[in-house]
């Protein structure tokens, strides 16, 4: 976006204006930071029951707040308003999740130390890195960094929170939402802005970065961090993320083709999860597909609070749209379903699909509702062609026995690989990430509190001993 002192957030259902304010610049950006530098160090001495009181109280206003803040998200990324609605009940949901991973990932554990012999004790404990930047998407908007802001919040940092540029009014309301809470001033500080405030940021003198957000944006933060070893970085990107039907019975047809469905076009296609590639034996997949391309062709695709409920609405902006049809465009492929642009002027596109066997295809995140037809003759080429891309984010099987599934666990680089479900049917109390181009081996989620905190190891005794080591003489 230009360069500006106001930020402004469209919908992107009818173009209309809905929500403006300033931009951080990289003085805003730095004072942001220091206010948070101050404040920590006496949230982490609160304790961790008093930060878990703040954290609670911020579920209760989640609640109370639910349907306001779930026609905001469906307003501001043009997602349907029943989607939204499970977005704000993961909000909720994340906060008794993230304090049982911080119990059992990163609490306080203490046992005998067997190794001394005056009786000593070790000890295990973690403390909060001081100061987390979290950069989020506009995807999920307040789920994905509320996936960061909680655990390091528990865990006694302060967090300078930057929204995604296209989803600002989101971030907002949510920081809103801390402050009501009894968050203490400085603890979350929210800057807004796009690129340079987002660069500002992950140049600032925090002591580690959470990232949401594309592969690209992703590498750039890693370069960015190799000068800096210290600083915790944990990167959650896209994945170009397979999935492979194999061996359906023809009972299992129509339950395969919503699977498919939902994998790759939920959302408008807009989830880092989202099925991109549809590998299936060739001279066996006539009848799935035509189930496919019949199931998108009733999809209903409208603005978030139409009447009857769409599927799915618009991509977030014209400019990811325009984006997508190029880039669609750009793969010669056999058309099964065109990509096409469903109301002038506005980012609504229908469901494409398009037949890419046997040609060089961009390994790359089409970030929208397309997916791509893979053929081949094997279940040893159906993996090898799911292990074709740097991502490494999420993969499913659908059909098969046991054995077969195992060997496609066994076989496939992924860091979430599901069967007979789909490839965004990611669980919260689990840990969430990839491998490659598709994240940092710091996987989010359950995860997240791992690294949030770092562990400091202990020896401890109420007064001095050590034996008289070997090769020390006795006083005469």
């Amino acid at each position: 976006m230009p360069i500006s002192e106001t930020l402004k957030s469209i919908r992107p259902h009818d173009a209309s204006l809905l929500w403006e304010g300033p931009v951080a610049q990289g003085a805003d950006v730095a004072a942001a930071v220091a206010r948070a530098r101050a404040a920590q160090p006496g949230w982490f001495a609160a304790g961790l029951e008093a930060r878990l009181a703040v954290v609670r109280a911020f579920k209760a206003a989640v609640e109370a707040e639910a349907d306001a803040f779930a026609r905001l998200i469906a307003d501001e990324t043009g997602k349907p308003h029943w989607e939204a609605r499970t977005e704000v009940a993961s909000v909720a949901a994340k906060v008794e999740i993230s304090i049982t991973a911080h119990a059992e990932r990163t609490g306080s554990r203490e046992a005998p130390f067997k190794a001394d012999p005056a009786g000593a004790s070790q000890a295990l404990r973690h403390k909060p890195h001081g100061v987390l930047a979290v950069l989020g998407p506009y995807n999920f908007p307040a789920h994905l960094p509320n996936g960061h802001i909680v655990p390091a919040l528990i865990a006694g940092n302060a967090v300078v929170f930057k929204p995604s540029e296209q989803t600002p009014a989101v971030g907002a309301f949510m920081a809103a939402l801390w402050a009501r809470a009894g968050l203490p001033e400085g603890i979350l500080e929210l800057v807004q802005g796009a690129a340079l405030t987002g660069r500002a940021l992950a140049a600032a003198d925090t002591d580690g970065l959470l990232f949401t957000g594309s592969a690209p944006t992703g590498a750039a933060l890693a370069r960015q961090f190799a000068e800096t070893p210290h600083r915790i970085l944990a990167l959650e990107m896209g994945g170009n993320n397979p999935l492979v039907a194999w061996n359906l019975a023809d009972a299992d047809v129509e339950a395969a083709a919503l699977i498919i469905v939902q994998s790759a076009f939920l959302s408008a296609g807009q989830r880092c999860t989202c099925a991109r590639r549809l590998i299936v034996q060739d001279g066996a997949h006539d009848r799935l597909v035509d189930a496919v391309v019949a199931l998108a062709d009733r999809l209903v695709i409208d603005q978030p609070f139409a009447d009857p409920q769409p599927f799915m609405g618009p991509v977030i902006d014209n400019r990811a749209a325009d984006g997508l049809l190029a880039r669609s465009a750009a793969i010669h492929g056999k058309t099964i379903r065109p990509l096409l642009r469903l109301k002038d002027g506005l980012p609504f596109l229908t469901p494409g699909i398009v037949d890419v066997t046997g040609l060089s295809v961009p390994d790359e995140e089409l970030f929208g509702p397309f997916l791509q037809l893979v053929r081949v003759n094997d279940f040893e080429s159906a993996i090898a062609a799911a292990n074709a891309t740097r991502f490494g984010l999420s993969a499913a099987l659908l059909g098969g026995d046991r054995p077969l599934y195992d060997r496609f666990w066994a076989g496939s680089r992924a860091g979430v690989v599901n069967w007979n479900r789909p490839t965004n049917g990611a669980a919260s109390n689990a840990p969430f990430g990839g491998v490659g181009l598709s994240g940092n081996h710091r996987p989010s989620a359950y995860y997240a509190a791992d690294y949030c905190a770092w562990p400091v190891a202990s020896v401890e005794a109420e007064t001095p001993f050590i034996p008289t080591p070997a090769g020390v003489t006795m006083p005469s």
